[in-house]
């Protein structure tokens, strides 16, 4: 059985890896919040953990020295924007000077296969957040090898994760308050957590039978108006109007200067490689919640309430 070891694998996406993937792989975490470790040990004792932050490269390096894992998944990081964006310095340890302790760890003790959770704000960045994940693309792409094979899966919006707003909105309406929602103009491409796990997946397979060195993106994700969505779990909708440095009405996670770089894999997932253009079987237009497929009610409502995971019911 092969070993995977999870930066942050105590977090929503970390856990939602693990539970789909139990009894497929020996699973390692290293994180750095006790409380969230003891609810990971909950849920599935066999997972072993370490407490470490990934800025710490020598307790990091000491770790994948104990485990030697045949894969990583490096999902730690720093997320909410607005925590970010007061917080630079320290976020830019945790974001880009801890994904640099990973690739070092990786290459020193020969991992075959690390794969790193970027996120569309990595995509003509606006904010610290985009740039910090931005870096962590170029240095996972630069340092891949033949032998040690580095590759990205590039998130949209995921549903019930710790840092997305359908938990905040349906715990709003729970406690009787008003939804809060920047403007009614903001779509957001959605995926379930289940979903994000098998990208991951998919990703690892890929660097297994293919090669690394690239950004993986699925553009089979679905845009909701986050207006529609809000009014799904309340008609009690309070517009803040105040948009962040890092936001914008439509997120992009294709760009147009990616495009000669980019393969279109197999059924809506694409590789982009960002070194040697293609000259065929390259994606035509840029893509992002602008021009995605949008999501009809039914595919809204499933987002919200059909999670197995969240305790909240339509009512």
């Amino acid at each position: 059985m092969k070993s995977i070891l999870i930066t942050g694998g105590s977090g929503s996406i970390g856990k939602s890896f693990i539970r789909k993937y139990y009894d497929k792989y020996e699973f390692f975490n290293v994180s750095r919040d006790e409380n969230l470790q003891k609810d990971l040990i909950r849920e599935f004792p066999k997972v072993n953990n370490f407490v470490s932050s990934v800025e710490d490269s020598s307790r990091i390096i000491s770790i994948f020295g104990d485990v030697r894992p045949d894969i990583v998944i490096h999902t730690a990081a720093m997320k909410h924007i607005d925590t970010v964006e007061k917080n630079p310095i320290q976020s830019t340890k945790v974001n880009v000077l801890g994904s640099l302790s990973i690739i070092n760890a990786s290459i020193k003790y020969n991992v075959p296969i690390t794969i790193g959770i970027s996120t569309d704000k990595a995509c003509l960045p606006g904010g610290s957040y985009g740039y910090q994940k931005f870096l962590m693309e170029k240095c996972f792409i630069n340092a891949n090898t033949g032998r040690n094979r580095f590759a990205l899966c590039r998130f949209a919006n995921v549903a019930h994760s710790s840092s997305s707003v359908i938990p905040l909105w349906l715990k709003m309406k729970s406690e009787g308050k008003p939804l809060k929602l920047t403007d009614k103009r903001m779509n957001r491409l959605i995926f379930s957590l289940e979903e994000s796990s098998e990208f991951i997946h998919k990703t690892i397979d890929l660097c297994n039978d293919r090669c690394g060195g690239f950004v993986g993106v699925n553009i089979g994700m679905k845009t909701a108006n986050m207006y529609d969505l809000a009014k799904l779990i309340s008609n009690d909708i309070e517009i803040i109007g105040k948009i962040s440095e890092d936001e914008k009405f439509d997120e992009d996670l294709i760009s147009e200067g990616e495009l000669p770089y980019t393969y279109v894999y197999d059924k809506g997932y694409i590789m982009i490689f960002q070194k040697k253009p293609f000259k065929e079987q390259t994606l035509r237009h840029s893509f992002g919640s602008h021009n995605a497929q949008k999501m009809n009610q039914d595919e809204m409502e499933k987002i919200i309430y059909g999670t197995s995971n969240s305790y909240y019911q339509k009512t």
